[in-house]
């Protein structure tokens, strides 16, 4: 007995060491030029199609979405998102699949998984007028099964391993306050009975349980985009004309409000988890200046939707089939009443790769990796 039981052990340590040896081999040959894996949890400025598989008014899996993609896949813009393009700058080959998709299983998984939904929140209630949508608690839920299906495939060491090298995004808030906080009507009373300093008090507290949470699962490099300039994007835009030519004040002052404290929030967790490296990633500062230079950039509109139906900026319906289309998406720095053209897209993300600390602190993406 003894004898099987000493061989039992061996086996289980030979596999123990095949494993790891292997993701270690994987990891060598992968990470000095390439990315080796992405878990992207967010909103729908980061989604690549698990509303598609969720009852929710919230989709984008038809055309003209995903009109420069090749096909509408659930992507809120008419080709890639920041992090679809962050993905293919760092060397992935493929794009980092949806959670709920069928075909997101097996070997795939080792490479990143998508989690994000158009509509969620860092609040759970945050977007309930669309009905079905994954907010940040469920998306980190989603996560854990993946964490144990990785574990259950190559091993509790070398999946801690595979997570520490990884890229973690987090692009989440601005519903918080678009489908919460600023919902027209339904959200009225909140306003008079909330005051902005007081709602993004609620925001920050549960943000930080949430991003310690992904800690604890093994994530180490982090990436948080604060919340861009809302006030200028043209669905605020249509249902506050009082503004005249300006980005709307409130939406701005709120995103402001809270991207400062997310900033303090992140250093202090970089001092607090051990091992940890929170970007924060100021897409407000990237967005408004495209926005006040975009000719520089090479765009002809910057306050109105390539993609729209009504409205002075196209901002009161959301992009569909009966919507009109403009001719050369690559000179509109919006593609809808809500998200960023491809081409704006890829601005951020070469910003996000390469930038200085105006653009992303403590160091760039790029720099993550090389370090």
């Amino acid at each position: 007995m003894r004898v099987i039981s000493m061989l039992s052990f061996e086996k289980d340590m030979v596999k123990v060491v095949f494993r790891t040896l292997t993701v270690l081999l994987w990891l060598g040959t992968s990470m000095a030029e390439t990315l080796f894996a992405n878990f992207v949890f967010g909103d729908s400025l980061v989604e690549v199609g698990n509303n598609n598989y969720i009852a929710s008014l919230s989709k984008a899996d038809y055309i003209p979405n995903g009109i420069d993609f090749g096909m509408p896949t659930g992507r809120y813009t008419n080709g890639r998102t920041i992090v679809d393009i962050l993905g293919q700058e760092l060397g992935l080959k493929d794009y980092t699949p949806p959670y709920l998709a069928p075909s997101t299983g097996g070997p795939l998984v080792l490479r990143g998984v998508n989690y994000a939904s158009g509509g969620g929140g860092i609040l759970n209630e945050t977007g309930k007028i669309f009905g079905g949508r994954i907010n940040l608690d469920a998306q980190l839920d989603n996560f854990a099964n993946t964490r144990q299906y990785i574990i259950s495939r190559i091993g509790v060491n070398a999946a801690q391993m595979l997570l520490n090298e990884a890229l973690f995004s987090v692009t989440i808030g601005s519903n918080d306050f678009i489908n919460n906080y600023l919902t027209p009507v339904v959200s009225a009373l909140e306003r008079k009975l909330v005051s902005p300093e007081e709602f993004v008090g609620t925001l920050i507290p549960r943000f930080r349980l949430q991003l310690i949470r992904l800690y604890n699962m093994g994530a180490r490099r982090i990436v948080v985009p604060n919340v861009g300039p809302i006030g200028c994007i043209p669905y605020q835009r249509d249902i506050n004309p009082s503004a005249g030519d300006n980005c709307v004040a409130l939406p701005n002052h709120l995103a402001q409000l809270y991207n400062f404290q997310l900033k303090s929030l992140l250093k202090d967790l970089n001092i607090q988890l051990k091992g940890s490296t929170f970007l924060y990633a100021d897409v407000y500062n990237i967005v408004a200046d495209i926005i006040q230079n975009f000719q520089s950039y090479g765009f002809n509109n910057a306050d109105s939707a390539c993609c729209y139906v009504s409205g002075q900026h196209g901002g009161l319906i959301p992009c569909g089939p009966t919507s009109k289309v403009c001719v050369d998406r690559s000179k509109y720095v919006f593609w809808d009443p809500y998200h960023p053209s491809d081409a704006t897209n890829a601005i951020i993300a070469k910003r996000l790769m390469d930038g200085g600390l105006e653009d992303i602190s403590p160091l760039n993406i790029r720099a993550l990796f090389e370090s």
